[in-house]
């Protein structure tokens, strides 16, 4: 293809999908001239570059088009849905046509007399609302001969004999554009003036004038960014071969520069990646149009709120969840959003809001699909899968909302009355968990009825280079994705966490939650291994199902490079590629979802055991167990246990009394280079002997805590149930079976240090009446936090994502802060939802959020939360 010609269709494509948004913009805000300016200014790009390299029809069809949107421009017209449909056609015909034009390099034959006898006429202001929409002509591409192409001329053009061939309507001889020049006046001389006396100052430049230093890009064909990358992968490769060696001597004498070899590649491979990698909003371009159309289609008022559209991902990442997302959208609006009748009736706007969401987290991408739709019928997808045979009488009993939900992924399966251009036939969400999984992805969703519906997919940032667990199963090693893995297990005789069996199936009890266990031997079938007590077990997570893969035993992570499969092997969905590690080992990489496929795939029976001792556990949690919280229990002063939250005590330590020293502030001793002191946390302190000390740290000040003995540390629910006036006691809990003190840390530590917490007539205060949510993705900081604001007096309740969040606050909107991860959520649209104090919180160190770890400027950032919420 001729170089001109290709970089105009390149140009012109990337200009269309900007034109398509930017209408659909305009016709929301049809007062913002800026948009309205730069719609304007890339249609007459178009028709000027199609004038100049001979392309008539698409000239024509921007022309008619460009005339439209200068009446808008000037104020003559108003702008109307109607008008800007007919826009939008036009630009669809000239996507049309530039298809055809990049298979043969020539327009198709025809005309477009319709559609401009249209666009001319809404110019003249002759558009009615009730405008029937354009006529979309589907071309087909064909050759075009040099005999068709004479016979057209005789129609279409007139013969130029200097440039042998038949002249394209509209297009002048060279004869003709001469003579015109020749005839065309001189300029006009104009008399000299005098010189100013002194020159002006220069015009500032305009805005949008380049810089004279030249583009800052360049393009760059995909085949080169392949063939780096293939390069980069082989690189990558070699010096792991070369580290396996490395590490297998001692000492070498090419330690140093293997090392620095090891760096540059990893830079390089950096370099090379971002290279590949696209900003998401670029497979978003075409949503704000889709939504537009469905809309129109539909009856329904639809507005399409995207945020993250910055977040970058490998390329061919993007191209491959384009269709999924367009699915989910279309989905979205046709049975996710209801109609204006419906949404007024149930009590909100007409307007139904689509928001989709993209962010990075953990080394992955997280794209959210919601939407204020009525959420997932249960009733109906249960009744539909009975209908089709996906489940029978007895799974349906026993199946929770959630499990029902996801039948709407299974092939086929689609609760629509009615097909429609836009869904219903039954393989949209299919096709997206199908598209999904392919690139090593997982999709859950979560649905209220009344309340809406959130998709969320998780897809690595790029399917070239990924980070793999090694683990082994008898001779045998296998690579397993990152991305699924969520924690590694040891079980045996003397390990906190064991194997049981519940009908014949092995499962693992991990923090009250029952995992099904799956023996990767038993998947691959693989040789009858012996088993080992001490297994290790590799927590997965794959969409909504969690599960333990028994493995022999777990080596180390490592960056690998993906093979493709061969052909041969394409029916074991339990593979996902092929690698070669360090060592040169060629090796298997596991398919997390076909791994996943044989625990759905175990006997029923033994799942639906465990999902009821699991429906017992939630049901228990839900009537008052809640959160666990890790405890230490230890005694001080009397033989009754007492607790404190393990999440605040640094360190165990135990020192001789015979190093204690007094001060005119208390007792102190040397720790760390510095002096720590030191308050009994019942009693006193000893003065000979062994003295267990609990070590709580801030920054560089730490302080000992004086107990007799120090019993166990437990999981248990810090569920206060006897409030104590006692001094230092935040009241009683049955821990263990026993009825247990938990201790005010802040109280004992004020009196060795003080300052060091909220005084103690603040804690007394918010104690019992305040009430304050906890909103954090992590369980580690939900579980370091929680027990911290509970010791300092407050009623905590914990949300574990952005929409348990919204409806606890729906359900109960007595709260008086909200402590909401900033990372991870959108903390100021908790405020639409509640009037509490919103109190953003970060674990990075750039972010003007509260640290999680700073304990002080947490309590007190609560305090100032509480005290202005009380001022209002």
């Amino acid at each position: 293809m001729d170089d001109l010609l290709s970089e105009f269709l390149t140009e012109t494509a990337e200009s269309l999908d900007v034109v398509d948004a930017e209408l659909v913009r305009f016709e929301n805000c049809p007062d913002d001239k800026a948009t309205l300016n730069n719609i304007f200014r890339l249609v007459h790009t178009i028709k000027g570059t199609c004038g100049f390299i001979g392309l008539p029809r698409l000239e024509s069809l921007a022309h008619a088009g460009e005339t439209l949107l200068g009446k808008f421009r000037d104020g003559a017209l108003d702008v109307t849905p109607a008008a800007v449909t007919l826009i939008l056609a036009s630009i669809d015909r000239i996507k049309t046509i530039l298809a055809h034009l990049a298979d043969t390099q020539t327009e198709p034959a025809g005309d477009d007399r319709d559609l401009i006898a249209q666009l001319e006429d809404a110019a003249e202001g002759g558009l009615q609302s009730s405008l029937p929409p354009p006529v979309v002509v589907k071309l087909e591409p064909k050759q075009v001969t040099a005999s068709a192409a004479a016979e057209q001329g005789d129609d279409n053009g007139r013969w130029d004999a200097d440039q042998g061939r038949y002249l394209r309507p509209g297009e002048v001889s060279l004869a003709e554009l001469e003579a015109a020049f020749r005839s065309t006046d001189g300029p006009e001389v104009a008399e000299a003036k005098p010189v100013a006396a002194a020159i002006a100052a220069p015009a500032e430049p305009d805005e949008d004038r380049k810089s004279g230093l030249g583009p800052s890009t360049i393009r760059v064909n995909v085949d080169v960014l392949e063939s780096m990358m293939t390069m980069v992968s082989e690189l990558v490769l070699t010096r792991n071969q070369l580290m396996q060696m490395l590490r297998a001597t001692s000492d070498s004498e090419f330690k140093s520069p293997l090392q620095r070899l090891s760096g540059i590649t990893a830079e390089l491979q950096d370099c090379v990646m971002k290279t590949r990698m696209q900003p998401i909003g670029s497979a978003w371009k075409k949503l704000p149009r889709i939504v537009r159309d469905a809309g129109q289609d539909l009856a329904k008022k639809l507005d399409l709120v995207m945020e993250g559209e910055e977040t970058e991902l490998d390329r061919q990442v993007l191209e491959l969840i384009k269709d999924p997302l367009t699915h989910m959208i279309r989905n979205s609006c046709d049975h996710g959003v209801e109609t204006p009748a419906e949404r007024v009736a149930a009590g909100k706007s007409e307007t139904g809001t689509i928001k989709l969401r993209a962010y990075h987290e953990g080394g992955h991408i997280i794209i959210e699909l919601s939407d204020d739709g009525a959420g997932l019928k249960t009733d109906r997808i249960r009744a539909k899968a009975l209908e089709k045979g996906v489940i029978d009488a007895a799974e349906a009993m026993t199946m929770t909302d959630a499990q029902i939900h996801r039948l709407i992924f299974a092939p086929g399966f689609s609760t629509a009355a009615k097909v429609t251009n836009i869904s219903g036939r039954g393989v949209g969400m299919d096709v997206v968990k199908t598209n999904v999984e392919l690139i090593g992805g997982a999709i859950d969703l979560k649905s209220r009825q009344g309340a809406g519906t959130t998709f969320s997919i998780k897809i690595p940032l790029t399917l070239a280079i990924i980070k793999a667990l090694i683990v082994g199963v008898g001779e045998h090693r296998f690579a397993m994705p990152q991305l699924s893995v969520l924690e590694l297990v040891r079980t045996g005789k003397r390990c906190e966490h064991k194997i049981e069996q519940i009908n014949s199936t092995r499962i693992l009890c991990l923090r009250d939650r029952l995992l099904p266990l799956v023996a990767l031997s038993d998947i691959l079938g693989l040789a009858d291994i012996e088993e080992n007590d001490h297994a290790c077990i590799v927590v997965m997570q794959v969409g909504d199902t969690r599960f333990g893969l028994v493995v022999d035993e777990v080596f180390d992570t490592e960056e690998i490079v993906v093979k493709p499969l061969s052909k041969r092997l394409g029916s074991m969905s339990v593979y996902s590629g092929a690698t070669i590690l360090g060592d040169g080992a060629v090796i298997m990489i596991l398919d997390p979802n076909g791994v996943a496929k044989s625990v759905s795939g175990a006997d029923r029976a033994a799942s639906r055991a465990m999902e009821d001792a699991a429906a017992r556990s939630a049901g228990a949690a839900s009537k008052g167990e809640g959160e666990r919280t890790s405890l230490l229990l230890f005694t001080a002063g009397t033989t009754e246990p007492r607790a404190c939250p393990l999440s605040l005590v640094t360190r165990l330590e135990e020192f001789d009394a015979s190093t204690f020293e007094k001060t005119a502030r208390g007792q102190v001793v040397q720790y760390r280079g510095r002096l720590m002191p030191l308050a009994a946390a019942g009693g006193s302190i000893r003065t000979e002997g062994r003295q267990p000390i609990l070590v709580f740290s801030q920054g560089d000040v730490a302080i000992g805590l004086a107990v007799d003995a120090i019993l166990d540390i437990v999981e248990e629910r810090l569920d206060i149930q006897l409030s104590d006036n006692a001094p230092g006691i935040l009241g009683t809990a049955v821990l263990k079976g026993r009825s247990t003190e938990v201790i005010d840390v802040s109280h004992y530590l004020s009196e060795a240090e003080p300052g060091w917490a909220m005084a103690a007539s603040q804690v007394e205060t918010t104690r019992v009446k305040k009430r304050v949510l906890l909103v954090d993705a992590h369980p580690f900081f939900r579980n370091m936090l929680a027990p911290m604001v509970s010791a300092a007096g407050y009623d905590v309740t914990v949300a574990a994502d952005l929409q348990e969040a919204r409806g606890r606050l729906a359900q109960d909107a007595a709260y008086d802060v909200v402590l909401a991860d900033a990372d991870a959520t959108a903390p100021d649209s908790l405020a639409e939802v509640s009037s509490a104090r919103i109190v953003p919180l970060s674990n990075r160190r750039d972010s003007d959020a509260v640290p999680k770890s700073d304990r002080t400027a947490l309590l007190d950032a609560i305090e100032r939360a509480i005290r202005f919420g009380e001022a209002a």
